[in-house]
């Protein structure tokens, strides 16, 4: 039986370590990273342009054609 408990602790013991490890990288990736931008995607329904605006916006003109476009969904 001590076998296996021995066995049990090692193997808890590297996956707490890793855990640790992906929780300090993930953390370190996000302080590092320049933050998501706010700007909402928008595709030209006649020219086929697409280009970002502010998030505030319903209705964003195109800087190719003109035409008033409605935000763009994934």
């Amino acid at each position: 039986m001590l076998a296996h408990e021995l066995i049990l602790a090692y193997v808890l013991l590297l996956l707490g370590g890793l855990l640790i490890l992906t929780v300090y990288t993930e953390m370190r990736r996000r302080r590092f990273e320049p933050p998501a931008a706010r700007d909402r995607i928008f595709r030209c329904q006649n020219c086929g342009y697409v280009y970002t605006d502010d998030p505030d916006v319903d209705l964003s003109r195109c800087s190719q054609c003109g035409k008033f476009n409605p935000p763009f969904e994934f």
